[in-house]
Order: structure tokens, then sequence, then C-alpha cells
């Protein structure tokens, strides 16, 4: 397994010290479409030792989930970017199919172990969510309906998977987060475990995959080990973190107090053959990082790597240890 990170802020010292910290790579935000400039954050990973895990977050496709009329500007954006990812050796897009948003939370100031900050959701508070990205600000579309989204998502996939297969790349499907099966005015179509078996079934390509983010998969009250081993090999890019509640109420946990059995979970990515990137995702806010990016400050991130790759070593151990 592949110990990943995001880091924020992206500079030289926070990419030094995730590198002294064990990690080998690094999950970046969507690029934009011209060569250069992926090589060029390659390059400056590069002299930390370090390599780019996946590209994920703000990809141009919200016209392809819903559908609009500039859709095949998203699919041609898409192809542009998945060549230039194989040019450079990116092996993952990671994507999600949420229309008109992206992760919301309704509280980003909930109280954790030692009075970190942590983000929470509530169902009966959504009207006022925050979401965390800005493309639901511009929504104007009609409300869309699963089967728009599954009609959409079929066309999504046949357009882009030969591409994805041509350049090497693994187009690795995101939870909706909240799991739920809508959210605003919008339906919702990969929120249960049977929308990720039918996402699968819609092609056996080897590009066709999963983020395997645990959280969600946890609000979604499903056994984590179970679930990894259901998919086997159709995961090609994990999240870990873990969640206390349901779907519809929630706080995010530090990674070692939350309910999910890491350690079992662990062991099944190690059961599966797992050799993908696996990155510590959302984290509380520790003292003094209170004016930073709910989910995205570091501190805590430094901690989720030392336990992360505690879980990897004692998962290689011989089972009789």
């Amino acid at each position: 397994m592949q110990l990943s990170s995001v880091v924020t802020p992206f500079d030289d010292e926070n990419l030094a010290r995730v590198a002294q910290l064990g990690v080998s790579a690094v999950a970046i935000r969507y690029p934009g479409l011209e060569l250069r400039d992926l090589l060029e954050t390659r390059e400056r990973l590069s002299r930390h030792g370090l390599k780019i895990a996946a590209i994920e977050g703000e990809l141009p496709i919200q016209n392809a989930i819903l559908g609009t009329a500039n859709q095949a500007d998203d699919f041609s954006s898409m192809k542009q970017l998945l060549a230039i990812m194989g040019e450079a050796g990116v092996p993952i897009c990671c994507y999600n199919f949420m229309p008109a948003t992206d992760w919301a939370r309704t509280d980003t100031k909930v109280r954790e172990r030692g009075g970190s900050l942590t983000t929470a959701f509530r169902s009966s508070d959504a009207e006022s969510a925050a979401s965390l990205h800005s493309i639901s600000q511009s929504d104007s579309i009609s409300p869309i309906s699963s089967d728009q989204l599954w009609s959409n998502l079929q066309r999504f996939l046949e357009e882009l998977l030969p591409a994805a297969e041509a350049a090497g790349v693994a187009l690795a499907m995101h939870p909706d987060d909240p799991p739920l099966a809508s959210f605003g005015k919008h339906a919702r179509i990969m929120n249960r475990l049977e929308d990720f078996d039918r996402l699968l079934e819609i092609s056996a390509s080897p590009s066709n995959g999963i983020c395997f983010c645990q959280g969600n998969f946890a609000a979604m009250g499903v056994d984590i080990p179970d679930t990894i081993r259901r998919w086997g090999e159709g995961i090609r890019y994990v999240h870990f973190r873990d969640v206390q509640g349901t779907a519809d109420n929630f706080i995010e946990t530090f990674h070692d107090n939350g309910p999910t059995d890491m350690v079992a979970a662990m062991k099944a990515y190690r059961d599966i053959g797992f050799t993908g990137p696996i990155r510590p995702d959302h984290v509380p806010q520790l003292a003094g990082e209170e004016q930073g990016q709910p989910g995205y400050t570091m501190l805590a991130r430094y901690f989720a790597y030392g336990y992360i790759r505690a879980l990897i070593q004692a998962t290689e151990l011989p089972a009789d240890c």
C-alpha cells in the first residue's frame, strides 16, 4: 500500500514534512489541461521523493453529471485530462457523481477529543448546509432524478473508459457525501452498496473502479471489512477515515476514535491484495488551526500517518504473531 496524502497548503515546507513522515505520494486537485503544468507539479514533488497519487476534486464534469447541452465539452476536457495523466504517469482520477454540489457539512466546529474541532452533518439542517465547494452556487437546472443520473453515468463511462484505458488511468468513483438518496432538489445515486455493484456491472473495464471512502461507507452502516472484500480489486483508491453516527446525522472522528475496527479494515485491504494509494481523509483541526479549511488542516494528518503506517506494518506480520 502507498501511504498518500493531500497537502494544504501545497508548499515546499509541507511537502518536505510529509515525505519525512513516510508519505510516498500526494493527491492533487484538478491541474487544468496543460501537460506542462502537470509535469511541473510532478517535478516539484519528485524533488521531495514524492509522486502524484491521484487527481481529484473540482473536475470539469458537472455538465456531464447533469446531462446539460454542454456535456460534450466535459467529455472533451476529461479525455484531454486523461491523456495528459497517462503521459505524466498519474494512475488514478477520483471523481464523484453528485449533481450541483460536493461534500457538505452543516457544522464545522463540533468538539472532538481534547477540544479539537471537527465537522458534522445533520439532515434536519440540510437547507443551510455549508457546501465546502462553490459549484452549487450556479445551479439553475431543474431537479434531476435518479434514472436520469444513471443514464448520464452510463454515457459518461461509455465516453471516458476507452480514453482511460488507453492512458492507463483508473476512474475511481467516490461515494455521495453525505451518502443520502437526495440532497437539496436533486437525487443522488452513489449511496448504497447496490449502487456500487451496479457501477461495476456497467463495465468490466480495468479502468472502472471505486474510491473506497471509509467514512461514507461507515455512515451507510455497512460492515467495512466485509465490504472491502466484496469489491476486491475493484477498489483502486482508499480514503481512510471514520465517522460516528448515520448518514443523516454524523460527526467526523480522529482515525483512532470512531466505531470502525480499523485493524480489521487494514487486514481486509491486505487480503484483497490492495497496493494502491491510501490516504487519511478529513481530519479534526488542532489548537492553533482554527482558521484553516475544515477537514484539510495538517497537524492531525501527521498523527494519521503514524497510525496508518502502524496498521500497515501490523497486518504484514504472520497471523500467529
